[in-house]
């Protein structure tokens, strides 16, 4: 749907400029010639095809540039995220962050920069490129990931064996319980350290069943992935409750949307399902969630 959206501005965009730049070599003079007035500064009754192009053109003109190459506002719809996106964030995503792309086929044409180990990207769902995914940047290309007993640890790539790292476990700094709670269950809240970035995640206490589920990477485990060249591997902060690269694999560089860093707006949606009011009204806004990304 989004990639509908910026077809249809491109094309608005171009349809409405050739119509005003066509009426202005073409059609314009004639029609002052017409009415009998000299300076282009005085008023002539245009079409109303011409007037209409005219008045949306830098509109809509601005609004592509802005949405297709700086900045672009997407909804957070679930709670895979959680505890750092909430259901009713309203973020923004820094489109050039990772490089300017062309809003139609999405052929990268300037590169400005790679992600980062910690970065909260959105991307094309690589099984199926019409959705917009949220995730956090795990593993860069060439790292060797392993999600073990609900414990990250990753060893980055190297070029040089002898120099290589060895395998770090990504430490996890207890907060609190009960927080939130997932299918009845409470959810342990930890603080976790990637790159630069340090960042909340939830887990569910016990043990999981999903490995049998991963994504099955040839000459590896169940549960250990080697990241490709130009692809990245990413997981939700809500580790019980994210259908991440864990379950589907990796995120090539060309699926990169942008980066997500702020939030601009969050609303409640607290309403009990008897309640004759539409779900999608809030109930509130968190102005305490309005703010950068980590």
């Amino acid at each position: 749907m989004a990639n509908y959206f910026s077809i249809f501005l491109v094309v608005l965009t171009l349809v409405s400029g050739l119509i005003w730049l066509i009426d202005s070599l073409m059609f314009a003079s004639k029609r002052r010639e017409r009415s009998g007035i000299l300076s282009k500064e005085q008023d002539v009754q245009l079409p109303w095809l011409v007037d209409t192009a005219q008045q949306i053109f830098p509109v809509i003109a601005f609004v592509m540039v802005l949405r297709s190459f700086l900045y672009e506002p997407f909804q957070i719809p679930s709670g895979s995220m959680m505890p750092t996106l909430l259901v009713g964030d309203f973020i923004l995503v820094e489109k050039f962050s990772y490089g300017l792309k062309d809003p139609v086929v999405r052929k990268k044409f300037v590169d400005l920069g790679s992600p980062e180990r910690g970065d909260v990207v959105v991307f094309k769902f690589p099984p199926n490129p019409r959705l917009d995914y949220i995730k956090r940047v795990v593993g860069l290309p060439g790292d060797t990931v392993i999600y073990r007993n609900k414990q990250l640890q990753i060893k980055p790539a190297c070029d040089m064996p002898e120099n290589c790292a060895p395998m770090e476990t990504i430490a996890l700094n207890f907060e609190s319980r009960g927080d939130a709670y997932q299918q009845f269950s409470p959810l342990e809240k930890y603080t976790e350290q990637l790159g630069d970035v340090s960042h909340q995640i939830y887990r569910k206490t016990g043990r999981s069943n999903y490995a049998s589920r991963y994504f099955q990477q040839p000459g590896t485990q169940i549960d250990e992935w080697i990241v490709p060249e130009g692809q990245y591997f990413v997981m939700g902060d809500n580790r019980d409750n994210s259908e991440d690269g864990r379950f589907w694999g990796f995120v090539p560089d060309e699926n990169l949307v942008g980066k997500a860093v702020a939030i601009w707006i969050s609303f409640e949606f607290d309403r009990v399902p008897s309640s004759w009011v539409p779900k999608w009204i809030p109930t509130g806004v968190r102005f305490e969630r309005v703010g950068s990304i980590n």
